[in-house]
């Protein structure tokens, strides 16, 4: 465990909701404005190019997928002329039942219910990334880390019908809870993140890792085999539960998948083949990224992901040498690697990298330091430069 994780977790308790939300408000403000000022610059540029907004939002891409999941059920599946098949299987269900009771209990569409829990989902996010953040170092780096996570390029998918919002809320808050030692809440969360998108083994590792560690701690603290009814042996107890818990959403349902196709555990794998999706470990994605370099201006692209790649890297290092808490470090090299490493969609490739929120950590300590002076008026050029990319971005090519 790093000395920074030992210093947080003999931290007092954090205080109770209506006072961690209080804690929190300004910087949930400070997000909701810079969405807000997001959707306006999506609104206008789409009603000059004479597209709607809203459309762009909840019915295009995947979250057309979500929503006939949502209403369909499982077992839609679209085969292209090239042979693939593209099934929405691949699809993880936590979304889908959401949007689905979202319509259940009120008169929202199913693409409503999707906008409506993407946008409080992103909110919890935010506030949770806040949490972490606060808890870890302190208030003004938990404000300045939810802004920077606000004016990422690809924020405006924080406001689309998708899934990124939702995993990131429920592993910000899970990794929360194991950092404060909650054990089953954690493994609840990490569970919800399984069924929420693959990358959710990301929480899992995280969870069972500092289980691990915490477990190796006790062994090396003080003999209390006496104390079989004491805290030690039920924190001990919760912490399995924890780790029981925190593999069932992503294993029932990739379980489940492989049944459903009759291809047995690794049936779920089949589906992505579907789609060319896969974990190659970076090979197609640096084939892509040198393929740019045989053109002009391409290769200026090609310049661009270098260095987007070789800042990635240099955050993680920097989050190392920070001595960031391990279950942070390990979700954020997982999350990282997944995102990096996948065989196909290399234009999602910025919007998988949305729930490596403790990336941003070192950039929000940087930026905590400065002064209320120097520091607004960079968000507030940034939040401006995000919210006209996300609007040329989704009224141009989109996120695939």
């Amino acid at each position: 465990m790093t000395d920074l994780e030992t210093r947080t977790a003999g931290r007092p308790g954090a205080p109770g909701p209506p006072g961690a939300l209080r804690r929190a408000a300004p910087a949930l403000l400070g997000y909701a404005a810079v969405r807000a000022l997001g959707l306006l610059a999506l609104a206008l540029w789409s009603a000059a190019r004479d597209k709607s907004a809203y459309t762009l939002l909840t019915a295009r891409w995947d979250s057309l997928w979500y929503t006939r999941v949502a209403e369909l059920g499982y077992g839609y599946e679209v085969r292209l002329p090239n042979g693939d098949v593209h099934s929405n299987l691949a699809f993880f269900p936590l979304l889908p039942w959401l949007e689905r009771l979202g319509a259940a209990v009120s008169p929202l569409s199913y693409a409503d219910a999707g906008f409506v829990v993407s946008l409080l989902a992103s909110l919890a996010a935010a506030w949770g990334i806040f949490a972490v953040a606060d808890h870890v170092y302190d208030r003004r780096v938990g404000g300045c880390a939810v802004l920077l996570w606000a004016v990422l390029p690809v924020g405006v998918v924080q406001s689309m019908a998708y899934s990124e919002s939702l995993f990131t809320a429920l592993a910000a808050w899970s990794l929360y809870a194991v950092l404060t030692g909650r054990w089953v809440t954690a493994g609840i969360l990490a569970s919800l993140a399984g069924l929420t998108r693959p990358v959710g083994l990301a929480v899992t590792a995280a969870v069972w890792v500092a289980a691990v560690v915490a477990f190796g701690r006790d062994r090396n603290g003080p003999d209390d085999r006496d104390d079989r009814d004491g805290p030690d042996h039920r924190d001990r107890a919760r912490r399995v539960l924890g780790m029981l818990l925190a593999p069932l959403g992503a294993a029932g349902y990739v379980l489940w998948v492989g049944h459903r196709t009759g291809k047995g555990p690794l049936g779920y794998l089949d589906v992505q083949a579907g789609w060319r999706n896969g974990f190659d470990g970076g090979a197609a994605f640096a084939r892509f990224v040198a393929a740019k370099f045989t053109s002009f201006p391409a290769a200026l692209a090609g310049v661009g992901l270098v260095v987007g790649v070789a800042l990635l890297v240099r955050l993680y290092v920097v989050c190392v040498r920070q001595r960031q808490p391990l279950p942070l470090l390990v979700y954020t090299g997982i999350v990282t690697v997944l995102a990096l490493c996948a065989s196909s969609y290399f234009g999602s490739k910025p919007r998988l990298l949305l729930p490596a929120f403790p990336l941003l950590l070192p950039l929000a300590l940087g930026l905590a330091r400065l002064r209320t002076s120097r520091s607004a008026p960079v968000v507030c050029a940034v939040a401006v430069a995000s919210a006209a990319y996300g609007a040329f971005w989704l009224n141009g090519s989109g996120p695939p």
